[in-house]
């Protein structure tokens, strides 16, 4: 895949973020995450999201200089975890993720969970940006009371706001907030953190049997043809490639109004 193929959102802060990437929550090791991170560069991933928690970032890191692409081809998000949110406490965590990364800046920086001091955290988010550490902030998880008391407060509006979303739990309420404040959506868990019951929805078995694509490719298109920011997780090879294969078909109106009555308000992390 080139990845010049794969569309580019632009976002509130003047940056662009590739709308398809690789997601890496749940991969361990940094030796594991660097080689899955290796393995998508090769098939055209730019795009990288990961998280002080998930244990990563120095995967990430090495990767990327591994890779010899230059690092403005690509673009890492990764998230602040709650136990470092606090004003005066987040903005040296920030130059610890730069370390991990081992890189000048960090595009998107996001708020992981909407608890603890995170109105402090995100104060310490618009200082990293304003010295140019970090490209674009958001948010991750937030919605409601939350969200509008980050609105409320904020100089630097969100770019982001990552939010579980997939046909079962479409989130239209979070949404439609997020877009009325110029707020992209992010989907993780897009195809239902691999859930059988979504993925072999008869619909998705149909629509995969028309345009000779698997059910996850479909469930896939229309995050993209929506206007979400996906990130699929794999460390299979041949799961990577596939998940990137999207970019060469369309599904129709009908199609896409069809998913869109699958939603059954089921979201599989409850909080």
């Amino acid at each position: 895949m080139d990845p010049s193929k794969i569309p580019q959102i632009p976002l509130n802060s003047g940056t662009k973020i590739p709308q398809f990437g690789l997601g890496v929550y749940q991969i361990s090791s940094d030796s594991e995450c660097e080689k899955a991170c290796l393995e998508a560069f090769k098939q055209g991933y730019r795009h990288i999201d990961t998280a002080h928690i998930y244990g990563n970032e120095k995967g990430v890191g090495s990767a990327i200089k591994k890779s010899g692409i230059p690092r403005n081809e690509f673009f890492i998000t990764t998230k602040l975890w709650i136990n470092d949110f606090g004003e005066g406490k987040s903005i040296k965590e920030i130059d610890e993720m730069l370390k991990r990364l081992n890189t000048d800046y960090i595009d998107l920086l996001l708020l992981h969970w909407p608890k603890n001091d995170y109105i402090g955290a995100y104060k310490d988010m618009e200082k990293a940006f304003e010295k140019g550490k970090v490209k674009s902030i958001g948010l991750s998880n937030f919605h409601d009371d939350s969200l509008k008391k980050i609105l409320d407060i904020c100089k630097i509006k969100p770019s982001i706001n990552q939010i579980e979303l997939h046909p079962y739990a479409q989130r239209k309420d979070v949404v439609e907030d997020c877009k009325k404040n110029d707020i992209k959506i992010e989907a993780w868990y897009p195809i239902g953190h691999g859930n059988k019951d979504l993925i072999n929805n008869p619909v998705f078995s149909k629509l995969g049997k028309k345009y000779n694509k698997t059910n996850a490719q479909i469930i896939l298109r229309w995050h993209i043809q929506e206007g979400y920011i996906i990130f699929p997780r794999s460390t299979n090879p041949k799961h990577i490639k596939e998940n990137i294969e999207i970019f060469d078909f369309n599904l129709s109106d009908e199609e896409m109004e069809e998913i869109r009555k699958l939603d059954r308000k089921t979201q599989y992390v409850n909080w």
